[in-house]
């Protein structure tokens, strides 16, 4: 039997998993680090937790599986995107990186827009300039740290450090560098005119790659510290989401995966590059060799539930552990007894400002028909559906670009519901299923490590082979234009309100 590590580099820890070549879990492991935050609107980590926290857990699943380190034949990197890593002519870090949720961007954001233009930028990136992603922190370096960014000679991404440190190359792949908002995505390589532009030398930039391409081999030095075996390929990997989606089987043209996690994403596989000129969802390179994945993100999917159970729902958490079950369970109970459309009543998920499809950061949250005749139970459903209602936007963006959406996998702690889940199977009027494995990244990743090892020809293949499904969801018929109503009215809600929204931020 052959086996393969692995690796996500996540914000909260870094979790290692080995798996079999049938994508079955053999060991796992996570440690966990903190987050820096020196001022308002900051975050930040240190590379090296991330680094320490990798060894640790390889060396943990080596030694509690007591699989032969040369029965493993490939590791696979994910991790957070966005992040911002700089190492100087040594390979030393310069300073701590500054990853995805950082804020403190907006003028860089307006020099880029400035230098190039927001339509040129979403013509090459496929995106347009955003405070978290990596363009922004490099030239906030440069206009705030300039004696940092004249010692910088590599710039890195969080899980593209463990590489160098685990095999000394410096290299990227096509999805993570896709979040950077400096590659060229329709063509899969570096853009030097937006470079040129931003006055980055691109020199500082690694080697970009397909995502189950071998990048390189763990040195002697790595393995002593890990236990594995020295000259073990590792391939490029792939930013968290594009991970997941080969974790979940989304491969191909048709397929996607909606996650419920505080905040919502919908995540499409394409096999030709589709560009929304409006820039209301974003467009990587998929860890498919020559394909590509657009992504609608919403801001507070989970987090509306979570708000709401954190405020509201007091009792149903003291039942819940008298009962010994999640307080979530019995808020789903609850919901199911409330027909469709919450008894006229619509919630708009808008906690943290908006994402997609609005990019608004002064969208809020609203009840709207609510009356006397409405309790605690419709107000809980109306929240469950209008996240859905949020996350049916962004698959009508997709629609709108011609993307095919007929199968959808549902992720994240949203995903386990069974009303959330029918509500948006019968939303999207598609089947909405589950994966059978719960590893999402760390799964996509060994994927990718064992077609770049040979043991699969291509990474379709793999998934087909690899990846289960657990459960189905089928649209119900007669919900489908029932919810349409419904959500045709939700729809025209924030345009109505957008004004007066931006008048609120200003009061």
């Amino acid at each position: 039997m052959r086996y393969v590590i692995g690796i996500d580099v996540g914000t909260s820890g870094t979790k290692t998993v080995l798996f079999d070549e049938t994508g079955k879990v053999v060991a796992s492991a996570t440690v966990e680090y903190p987050m820096y935050q020196p001022q308002n609107g900051y975050a930040e980590q240190d590379p090296a937790d991330w680094y320490n926290a990798a060894v640790s857990t390889i060396k943990t699943v080596i030694e509690k599986s007591g699989v032969k380190n040369t029965d493993i034949v490939g590791i696979g990197l994910s991790g957070q995107m966005h992040g911002l890593v700089m190492l100087d002519e040594n390979g030393e870090v310069i300073r701590r990186s500054i990853i995805w949720c950082d804020q403190r961007t907006a003028k860089e954001v307006d020099e880029m827009n400035q230098k190039l233009g927001r339509e040129k930028l979403i013509e090459i990136t496929a995106n347009p300039a955003l405070t978290g992603w990596t363009a922004a922190k490099i030239l906030w370096v440069k206009n705030n740290e300039p004696e940092n960014y004249e010692r910088c000679r590599h710039i890195l991404l969080p899980k593209d450090y463990i590489r160098y440190m685990l095999t000394g190359e410096f290299a990227t792949e096509v999805s993570d560098a896709s979040g950077m908002q400096l590659l060229d995505v329709p063509n899969r390589c570096w853009s030097k005119e937006v470079c040129d532009a931003l006055g980055i030398d691109m020199s500082l930039l690694a080697k970009v790659y397909e995502s189950c391409e071998v990048t390189g081999k763990i040195t002697r030095a790595a393995a002593n510290l890990t236990g594995l075996a020295e000259g073990t390929i590792v391939v490029g990997g792939a930013g968290d989401n594009a991970a997941a989606a080969v974790g979940t089987g989304v491969v191909a043209d048709g397929k996607a995966f909606t996650t419920i996690g505080t905040s919502g994403v919908v995540f499409a596989h394409t096999s030709k590059v589709s560009i929304d000129p409006k820039g209301r969802v974003h467009t990587c390179c998929a860890a498919v060799p020559g394909c590509w994945h657009i992504m609608g993100v919403t801001q507070g999917a989970g987090l509306s539930l979570k708000w709401f159970r954190d405020n509201f729902c007091q009792a149903e958490k003291d039942v819940a552990k008298l009962m010994g079950v999640d307080e979530y369970y019995l808020m789903d109970k609850e919901a199911e007894t409330v027909p469709i459309g919450a008894n006229r009543l619509l919630y708009l998920p808008y906690l943290m400002g908006e994402r997609t499809p609005h990019l608004d950061p002064n969208a809020r949250g609203m009840f709207f028909g609510l009356s006397a005749i409405h309790t605690k139970k419709d107000m809980l459903r109306a929240v469950m559906e209008g996240v859905a209602y949020s996350l049916r936007d962004c698959v009508e963006i997709c629609r709108e670009m011609n993307i095919n959406v007929s199968d959808m996998m549902a992720c994240g702690g949203g995903g386990t519901s069974p009303l959330w889940r029918q509500m948006l199977a019968d939303l999207y009027n598609c089947p909405v299923k589950t994966a059978s494995s719960k590893e999402g990244p760390a799964l996509g990743v060994a994927i990718l490590a064992l077609v770049g090892a040979g043991v699969y020809k291509t990474v379709p293949e793999a998934c087909e082979k690899i990846v289960g499904v657990d459960k189905v969801q089928q649209p119900v018929a007669e919900n489908v234009p029932v919810y349409e109503k419904y959500f045709r009215l939700y729809d025209e809600l924030y345009p109505a309100v957008k004004e007066k929204c931006a008048e609120l931020a200003e009061l």
